[in-house]
């Protein structure tokens, strides 16, 4: 545990990267200095949690106030499928709160904020293969549109006000924790699941829809590297390309079946399919590398082999 512990407010703190996160902060920092918050209270909860709905922003400055909070992980958002499901609530919960939650840590000059942003905000005119830090962003979800609004409001802030805001643009995120929450890369959880249950898989892209994905132990360092890095070094204000690995359904399927020879897989492209083929195939995280000393440790067939070991586990223990 570090010495002068920050005191840590975390929102979304029961979605997929808040369940996870929570717990990596409560080991580092004390379960103590560690606030947990959510709309709703996960099953046994281990630590302090407050309920609450990010958009009632006077108790979220209360709360700040009552636990004398110096840093702010905003995780709350609406994923793509999601947000294209309702663009009015996508755009009031991942920019409008995100705006009063940077203005109440500029009025209480909190120490840091982090909020991620996403491969999303890259669009059709983005180069498909190793997309660059800067390059032009036309994302096409309300999803994407919301997340670089945010990352404009970052450097903002950081320029306007020298509030330390950072930021990582994620790509999918793969995790056996948690169940998958509404993003087009959830299919790459999703089949997993499928697997170890014994049962075919739907996927709702076709075979060869390469998207950039992250496994979770990877996505939970780059984001405790970021925060940690000094200050003077960050040389990105908007938000971290971080690259891990790229991969299409096909592979993953293929992957999958080394382990589970009898695994079979279907196609049945949906909706979805038009918002990851908006998407880049693979990232440049050059600036991530040099600025933080960003290194994935994990590529497909190590994340594979550990996801299956970890869900065959728990599906024996509810046998």
């Amino acid at each position: 545990m570090h010495t002068s512990s920050p005191r840590i407010l975390i929102t979304g703190a029961a979605g997929q990267l808040g369940t996870e996160l929570t717990a990596e902060l409560q080991k580092l920092y004390g379960e103590a200095n560690v606030i947990a918050t959510d709309i709703r209270t996960p099953k046994n909860f281990q630590g302090i949690f407050e309920n609450i709905d990010v958009t009632n922003t006077i108790r979220l400055a209360y709360l700040i106030d009552k636990y004398k909070i110096t840093q702010i992980y905003h995780l709350v958002a609406i994923l793509s499928a999601k947000g294209e499901q309702n663009p009015t609530l996508a755009w009031q919960i991942n920019v409008e709160v995100t705006r009063q939650i940077l203005e109440i840590a500029r009025e209480k000059r909190l120490e840091k904020v982090y909020v991620p942003s996403s491969i999303a905000v890259f669009g059709d005119k983005t180069p498909k293969h190793n997309a660059p830090q800067y390059t032009i962003l036309n994302p096409s979800t309300i999803y994407g549109v919301s997340k670089l609004t945010c990352e404009m409001l970052f450097e903002y802030y950081y320029q306007k006000y020298n509030l330390d805001v950072r930021s990582l643009r994620y790509p999918g995120i793969i995790s056996y924790k948690a169940m998958p929450g509404g993003g087009t890369t959830d299919y790459a959880i999703d089949i997993f699941h499928k697997a170890v249950a014994r049962k075919p898989y739907e996927c709702f892209l076709k075979p060869d829809t390469y998207l950039p994905m992250i496994y979770m132990p990877d996505a939970l360092q780059a984001t405790l590297q970021v925060m940690h890095a000094e200050a003077h070094k960050l040389r990105v204000r908007t938000s971290y390309n971080i690259g891990a690995m790229t991969f299409s359904p096909r592979q993953i399927f293929e992957e999958i079946q080394k382990h589970l020879p009898e695994f079979q897989i279907t196609y049945q492209p949906d909706f979805r399919q038009q918002i990851a083929d908006s998407w880049v195939h693979s990232i440049d995280d050059s600036f991530a590398r040099e600025d933080w000393g960003w290194q994935p440790t994990f590529d497909l067939p190590a994340m594979v082999a550990d996801m299956l070991v970890h869900l065959q586990k728990r599906e024996m223990a509810w046998a």
